[in-house]
């Protein structure tokens, strides 16, 4: 967290102010049916990754993606929050490829090593980005996990592509059913919430993108927390890769999109995990929410856990991961 003792009185009170909007919002993040264009590896990108894996969709948007396990393996993607990239799921990742698993995590356009388009930063282009990969690597009985703002992701790729290529769903620290309070959904955070995270984007990016793993995502903001910096520059690194434009787009695709239909439409094996402690994405608005309209879904409740709980809690979500995989 960065040093209060250089702000101004009244900036003290904007950032105040903007932070405790942060600690009860979600901010995890949040067409016609996609085909791919092409698979490519290629020589190199600005960052001076070579050998880089990249699918390109048929606009031409270069989908970076992690393909790690054995490629025989039962296969598991996994999709990300806001504003970060699949370096987020490593824990998971690297535990699940370790047990035999084949794990595909790709970076939403915009985010981490993919493209950053203008336009099409919003849920359905999230979804068929998603299915893009799926089927130009030709998955088949995946596992789609998603969290925070990727639980969004996936729940529209059922709603818009169907469960056909996939075996189980899971949702952690997930967005729907909605996020956003409305005349019927009274319970939602109102938009003056989320105006605060783009107005703060505006204001200064860099300091946003460390005070909220600073404060509310991780529960370092509670009495007694043992903060990790590591964890919040990490952060900080994922959600300054992405492009300006892309992840302020996004505040408005994780907020607003109502997934209540793609939920219903929920017909494989389902995981909720959320935990009661969560401020930026509240478990009763979010997991007990979904789990009233998937009744067959199981529901793991964290006690104590925040919205980050795949790192800090990482054990015990791996273990839960793998226990459902297993089923």
């Amino acid at each position: 967290m960065a040093d209060d003792s250089s702000l101004s009185p009244d900036e003290t009170v904007r950032r105040n102010l903007l932070l405790g909007g942060l600690a009860t919002a979600v901010v995890a993040a949040l067409p016609a049916s996609a085909s791919a264009a092409s698979v490519k590896t290629a020589p190199s990108n600005a960052k001076g990754t070579q050998g880089m894996a990249t699918i390109a969709t048929k606009e031409g948007v270069e989908l970076y993606y992690k393909d790690w396990g054995p490629k025989d393996g039962p296969v598991v993607t996994l999709s990300h929050g806001w504003p970060l990239n699949a370096d987020s799921w490593d824990y998971q990742a690297f535990f699940l490829a370790s047990k035999g698993f084949r794990v595909i995590a790709h970076d939403r356009r915009g985010h981490g090593r993919s493209s950053q388009p203008w336009d099409g930063n919003d849920m359905d282009h999230y979804a068929d980005d998603l299915a893009t990969v799926i089927n130009t690597l030709d998955l088949r009985n995946v596992t789609v996990i998603g969290f925070s703002t990727g639980g969004g992701e996936v729940a529209r790729y059922i709603g818009r592509h169907g469960t056909s290529r996939v075996a189980k769903i899971g949702l952690i620290s997930a967005v729907p059913p909605l996020m956003l309070k409305t005349a019927k959904n009274p319970g939602g955070l109102p938009i003056e919430v989320f105006d605060g995270i783009r107005n703060g984007m505006l204001a200064d990016r860099s300091q946003i993108f460390k005070d909220i793993p600073a404060g509310p995502f991780y529960g370092f903001n509670r009495p007694g927390a043992k903060t990790s910096q590591g964890m919040i520059d990490a952060w900080w690194m994922q959600g300054m890769a992405g492009g300006f434009k892309n992840t302020f787009d996004s505040v408005k695709a994780f907020s607003e999109t109502d997934f209540t239909e793609d939920l219903k439409k929920f017909d494989k094996p389902t995981l909720i995990i959320h935990g009661d402690d969560d401020q930026i994405v509240p478990i009763d608005a979010a997991g007990r929410a979904s789990k009233k309209l998937v009744p067959h879904a199981l529901l793991k409740v964290y006690p104590g856990a925040p919205h980050g709980l795949t790192e800090t809690h990482k054990d015990q979500c791996n273990q839960d991961l793998l226990a459902f995989l297993r089923s």
